[in-house]
């Protein structure tokens, strides 16, 4: 029996969270998230897609992830991951930003994967500090110097469009979709408001943006119920108010993709647990 171990911490002192996974053989079918992802494979070998380019990942790489950076990812040859990762919101990383580089921008990273690269170290070090709750300045100064040299080496300051054109279609279609996420969606009404058949939207938009146009909802579904859920709102109400058909399939769903259930991640912001710490068990 392989024991799947799964730690998630929100820091206040940073504003950001921090996830450990140890053992787990899940499959994360393609999504992206709406704020950034830095993190490493502490052990074991995986298959990444992202914004359409494959990458092996082995023991010692280094993932960044911008928001909206479609992605996917399985485990090679039947081995258990152990990753760590810090999620940065937007907001939080323009504040960051604007420390380092006296600039009022959001960077946008360039290399998704960066191979056995020497920031592995200061990024476990920084996730040990965050996990064992120290309280001292020292797990601050460490952030700015790993984000200072990210910033330096791998970003670009973010266009307004992005780097692969998107038309009008695709564009109206992903606003229509943010707007209306919590009703019934039906893929005959979104193209119907492109202007193209159901094939050729499905089709253009998955190009355009890496994602199909059914998992572009689901994913906005999710990052906002995670949003509802950081805020106290019950799981039962969340699945409700963000479109989900029932409480089965947004559990399903929010697990493949943040790696816990809707009622393990609103634990971690129910100030009933002084920590905000949640480590979940699973005997497989």
């Amino acid at each position: 029996m392989n024991r799947e171990v799964r730690t998630v911490v929100f820091d206040t002192d940073l504003q950001l969270e921090a996830y450990q996974f140890q053992g787990i053989m899940q499959k994360f079918p393609n999504h992206f998230h709406d704020y950034y992802v830095i993190g490493f494979i502490e052990q074991g070998k995986r298959h990444l897609v992202c914004n359409n380019q494959e990458y092996v990942l082995n023991t010692g790489d280094m993932i960044v992830f911008n928001p909206h950076d479609p992605h996917a990812c399985e485990g090679i040859d039947g081995r258990t991951l152990d990753y760590r990762c810090i999620n940065i919101q937007p907001e939080v990383m323009r504040e960051y930003t604007r420390e380092i580089t006296g600039q009022d921008y959001l960077p946008r990273f360039t290399a998704p994967v960066l191979y056995q690269h020497e920031l592995v170290s200061s990024l476990h070090d920084l996730h040990l500090m965050i996990l064992e709750e120290q309280s001292d300045f020292g797990k601050e100064e460490l952030l700015l110097l790993l984000l200072e040299q990210l910033l330096r080496d791998y970003a670009d300051a973010e266009s307004p469009v992005s780097s692969q054109d998107v038309t009008t279609e695709v564009k109206r279609i992903c606003e229509y979709i943010e707007s209306h996420y919590m009703e019934s969606i039906s893929l005959g009404e979104l193209a119907e408001r492109s202007g193209m058949s159901k094939y050729h939207l499905v089709r253009l938009f998955t190009r355009q943006k890496g994602i199909s146009p059914y998992r572009y909802l689901e994913t906005i579904r999710i990052n906002q119920a995670k949003r509802l859920l950081e805020q106290g709102t019950l799981p039962l109400e969340v699945s409700a108010q963000t479109g989900f058909s029932d409480q089965s399939h947004f559990t399903n769903f929010f697990k493949k993709l943040i790696g816990l259930t809707p009622k393990q991640y609103h634990r971690i912001f129910n100030h009933e647990y002084e920590s905000q710490r949640l480590q979940d068990r699973v005997l497989r």
